[in-house]
């Protein structure tokens, strides 16, 4: 893996379509985004940032939605981010990763950590879970978080990509105590960000999603995954990426992530004016705060 021809590279299959596909107009895009977030801190004194919730439709619709949260990381560093999202396409298993090298945007190659990978697959095998690889998937809610991370940290970084076929609350608490245990192993210099792909209630009219997408709201800002999962079988909301934000959300805690601040919501409508089918898009910035001082 020392040159780029080395390396085994999944190339884009969204690229062009949910978000540009050329570098420069992909930049001024982004750019665009985060132009509202200009001369603000990105994160208050005395706090560490930790995760970040967003959604995942074609940047035309969800783009400035999710901009709110990844502007939070603006002048941080970080050597490992793990990213989770749904699988929307059906697999044998339940937990899927990328069996490539690489994953290839515009804005360039993003290495796939699979020393990480195997690792975190020893770890879920102790809970009887297994992780499988897959190749040449066509999963855009992990990839569409690819260009805003690249955007604001570069390409430096390792990536540990993940999308979850079963999303019920018994993997996510799996997956968030096989993550914590693998982050717990890295060397103590390794900075780790996490990133839960979901978006919300999908094709109701904007009165009906807003409540759906509210219920979802005040139950990921109490931090328990628990009243997430009871909202969602109560049919008091919907979200398609329900176990990455539970996943993320109960390794936060375990990271010792105190704080939860949605950063944006809207509906589809933002984009294309037509209320009567929705789909709902939330971003939040989970931190660690020291109480004491802030």
């Amino acid at each position: 893996m020392s040159t780029d021809k080395a390396l085994d590279i999944r190339p884009s299959p969204i690229a062009g379509t949910w978000y540009p596909g050329n570098a420069l107009a992909l930049r001024d895009e982004l750019a665009g985004f985060f132009k509202a977030y200009e001369g603000q801190l990105p994160s208050p004194e005395n706090t560490e940032l930790i995760a970040l919730v967003v959604p995942h439709a074609g940047y035309r619709y969800s783009g400035q939605t999710a901009a709110a949260a990844f502007q939070a990381l603006r002048g941080q560093q970080f050597t490992k981010v793990v990213v989770v999202s749904p699988s929307h396409r059906a697999y044998a298993d339940p937990l899927l990763t990328s069996g490539h090298d690489a994953y290839q945007t515009p804005l360039g190659l993003l290495k796939v950590d699979h020393e990480a990978l195997r690792s975190l697959n020893a770890h879920l095998q102790q809970q009887n879970l297994q992780l499988s690889s897959v190749r040449f998937d066509q999963e855009h809610a992990l990839e569409i978080e690819l260009p805003f991370l690249q955007y604001q940290l570069g390409s430096d970084f390792d990536l540990i990509p993940m999308m979850m076929l079963d999303q019920s609350q018994k993997t996510a608490l799996a997956l968030a105590q096989a993550l914590f245990e693998l982050i717990k192993g890295f060397n103590p210099d390794e900075k780790v960000l996490l990133v839960a792909s979901t978006d919300l209630s999908h094709f109701h009219h904007q009165r009906v999603a807003k409540q759906l997408d509210e219920n979802f709201i005040k139950a990921l800002e109490t931090g328990d995954i628990h009243q997430l999962y009871q909202a969602q079988s109560a049919g008091k909301t919907e979200a398609c990426g329900l176990g990455p934000s539970a996943t993320i959300l109960a390794l936060s805690k375990h990271l010792g992530a105190n704080s939860i601040n949605i950063s944006d919501y809207r509906d589809s409508s933002y984009a294309n004016a037509d209320k009567s089918s929705v789909v709902g898009y939330v971003s939040a910035i989970i931190r660690r705060e020291d109480k004491k001082h802030v």
